[in-house]
């Protein structure tokens, strides 16, 4: 989703994406480790997320934040999987390249399938991935 295809968030549902598009604004800054530990804690506790359940969370952050529904894929990505885990679910979160040409990308995902980016399952090969505890 771009910022031409953003769809507006009422304002009592404006809370939590920001909340959550704030604390990933941090969170993209950290180190992949520290930020890979900080998410596994996350997660704890969380059920598996559905597909619908991780569409609507990065709707929402898309909705709320320009930032997230431009190229900052990274941002995007942990906000979507906290907003998720607000609601008490957990989607896989994942970032990856490709080789040829070179790119980078963070993304989440539900059973394998991508949510919500334009480029198939297997596009990108996952380098880091933070999965819902089965």
């Amino acid at each position: 989703m771009s910022l031409d295809h953003r769809e507006a968030l009422p304002l009592w549902r404006r809370p939590a994406p920001l909340l959550a598009v704030g604390a990933a604004r941090v969170l993209a800054r950290v180190k992949p480790a520290t930020l890979r530990k900080v998410l596994e804690f996350t997660r704890r506790g969380a059920d598996a997320a559905t597909t619908d359940q991780a569409a609507a969370a990065r709707e929402q952050v898309v909705a709320v934040s320009a930032r997230c529904a431009g190229n900052n894929c990274l941002q995007r990505s942990i906000a979507s999987a906290l907003l998720c885990r607000v609601r008490g679910t957990w989607p896989t979160w994942c970032t990856g390249v490709r080789t040829h040409p070179f790119a980078a990308h963070a993304w989440i995902q539900v059973d394998g399938e991508p949510i919500g980016e334009p480029h198939p399952a297997g596009f990108f090969h996952p380098l880091l991935a933070v999965e819902p505890k089965r």
